[in-house]
């Protein structure tokens, strides 16, 4: 028996070769990106809550965005003007298309302002809602939901309502990348794993549905982040910055709305950072604390208490997103729904016998204003 289909073997060439070339574009253009970053004052500096003790450059979502555009708009090229239909694009619609690669534009855009003037958090809240905005009139929105034990396991969204979850989807997902962008190659690093699941679900892997059109974008957004992490894992040379959260999230929201099932599969590959977001957002404000306000009682910070060292700490997170990946791959939308469910209340155990070992909540607030530790790019956006 096949694991692939013929389909998914011939586009395989492909999605291959976009992964390469944008692995190898990213290399190639970070290192630029840094020197430039750096002469335009575009840093990040030490301070308590962050680990690095010394300025690094910020802005690296340019490099990954420019790859990821570039070798999209290549491969596009390959594809459909000369001829080699290594996929079969008639799936993806030119809006579609637009979303996904203009949007990717846009919020480099947006993020990059805020790396170089420090924008407040309601006008980066104003450039995400401007990014969902531009993928709901594009038509890029969710439609269907895995619910149990509706017909079929799905709920058919109404315009309306498919406009109001695409704006949380999308918006979430930039703040999730957000909150757990925390230490050197973390949140590069889940997004690797999550783009890799989501491509690999769009070749059929899983699931009935084939769709190498989709696992093409999800392949290019691999390499390019592959590249990346040469540069940005401890000891990181530049972080990503909010150019990088923002095209990220945006990019990852996205690709798990272009084509079917695949919300329920983002929700359990990235659902450390997405539940790390939601007990971080419920325990701020029930502290009495704005949901956005900087501490650090992230996951990740919590791991660096009990004793975990910085790239330790990395690798238990990456390999707890692995695992999800994996379930994700064996599970059905509903299955992978129930799964989620159940790490959010795993997560909020873990957490709290995490806090009971590390001395507590008043331990995470000192800690906010003794230690030296901090972050690699930690909650850059608004966290």
């Amino acid at each position: 028996m096949n694991l692939l289909s013929d389909e998914a073997v011939e586009a395989l060439p492909g999605l291959i070769a976009g992964f390469v070339l944008a692995a190898i574009v990213t290399l190639l253009v970070t290192p630029i990106v840094r020197r430039y970053a750096t002469r335009l004052g575009v840093v990040d500096r030490p301070e308590a809550r962050r680990v690095h003790k010394r300025i690094v450059a910020r802005g690296g979502g340019i490099a990954i965005g420019f790859a990821f555009i570039s070798v999209s708009a290549l491969m596009l090229a390959l594809n459909q003007i000369a001829g080699l239909h290594f996929v079969d694009e008639s799936k993806v619609g030119l809006r579609q298309v637009a979303a996904l690669l203009g949007g990717a534009a846009l919020a480099l855009g947006i993020g990059f302002l805020d790396d170089k003037y420090q924008l407040r958090a309601r006008w980066q809240f104003l450039g995400q809602f401007a990014l969902a905005g531009l993928a709901v009139a594009l038509g890029m929105v969710v439609t269907l939901l895995n619910v149990p034990y509706a017909s079929n396991g799905t709920f058919q969204l109404d315009d309306a309502l498919a406009a109001v979850v695409t704006f949380i989807w999308i918006v979430g997902m930039i703040n999730s990348m957000n909150f757990i962008d925390g230490l050197d190659g973390l949140s590069s690093g889940i997004a690797l794993i999550a783009a890799l699941t989501l491509g690999v679900i769009s070749l059929g892997v899983g699931t009935n549905t084939i769709e190498p059109y989709v696992a093409l974008y999800c392949f290019i957004l691999a390499g390019a982040l592959a590249g990346f992490l040469r540069w940005n894992f401890h000891p990181a040379k530049i972080f990503s910055g909010t150019s990088g959260i923002m095209f990220v999230g945006y990019t990852l929201a996205v690709l798990s709305i272009l084509g079917a099932g695949k919300i329920a599969v983002a929700l359990l590959v990235l659902g450390v950072p997405i539940i790390d977001t939601l007990w971080t957002v419920i325990r701020r404000i029930a502290a009495g604390r704005s949901p956005f306000a900087p501490d650090r009682g992230h996951i990740h910070h919590r791991l660096l208490d009990l004793g975990l060292s910085h790239r330790d700490t990395v690798l238990v997170i990456y390999g707890v997103c692995l695992v999800l990946a994996i379930m994700s791959l064996g599970l059905s939308g509903t299955g992978q729904l129930y799964a989620f469910l159940g790490l959010v209340v795993l997560f909020g155990l873990v957490l709290f016998v995490i806090e009971r070992l590390g001395g507590g909540a008043a331990a995470i607030e000192e800690s906010l204003e003794a230690s030296t530790y901090g972050n690699g790019d930690g909650d850059s956006s608004a966290g």
